[in-house]
């Protein structure tokens, strides 16, 4: 019997999933799903294929994303939340769909089309970290990407998270969404992008 070889590399994971979802399924499930599947057919899966991203796997709140570059990785989560808070100007609070991103620079294992290890699990407890219509990113990917991108990022200090034996270092930058040259003014005003180590 041959044992097969595991692959690994580096790679940027994107992990998104929608804030309050439950809440927003339990108001109205059918235009819930209904709205989740243009976002994805609109917004989401074109702004992945412009950035050069792979969808990895997706969930009924959810998606993790693959990236062979941090640089493309950010700039896709900012490109969707930007988008999204545009989207979301002009309805009441309690309707709005809003994503939390967490990205992550790291070392993952890949079997098949699926990917595993600590790089992406640091990707997806940083999104759970991330405010409703915020970006949490890793202290790897905001050295990578602070000199490239423009944005400027504020150390809050370290804590702990769930199943992720080092601490998380908390950053955050009070970038404001920006579409056609005008900012808007969306509800997470000032994390719009965080960074954790």
């Amino acid at each position: 019997m041959s044992e097969r070889r595991i692959e690994r590399r580096l790679a940027a994971i994107l992990a998104a999933d929608v804030a309050g979802y439950s809440r927003l399924v339990g108001e109205d499930e059918e235009g819930t799903l209904e709205r989740l599947k243009v976002l994805r057919r609109t917004l989401a899966d074109p702004k992945i294929k412009e950035h050069r991203g792979r969808i990895v796997r997706t969930m009924g709140d959810g998606l993790l994303v693959e990236f062979a570059s941090v640089v493309d990785a950010v700039r896709c989560a900012v490109d969707v939340q930007r988008e999204m808070a545009l989207r979301n100007a002009d309805l009441p609070a309690d309707r709005r769909i809003e994503f939390r991103i967490g990205i992550n620079l790291g070392d993952i294992i890949k079997d098949r089309r699926e990917i595993y290890g600590d790089g992406v699990n640091v990707a997806a407890r940083l999104e759970a970290l991330a405010a409703p219509g915020g970006i949490c990113v890793s202290r790897v990917v905001r050295d990578q990407v602070r000199d490239k991108l423009g944005f400027a990022f504020d150390d809050r200090g370290e804590q702990q998270v769930k199943n992720i034996a080092r601490p998380v270092r908390d950053c955050a930058t009070a970038e404001p969404a920006r579409a056609n040259g005008h900012t808007v003014e969306p509800d997470w005003r000032s994390s719009f992008l965080q960074t954790r180590v």
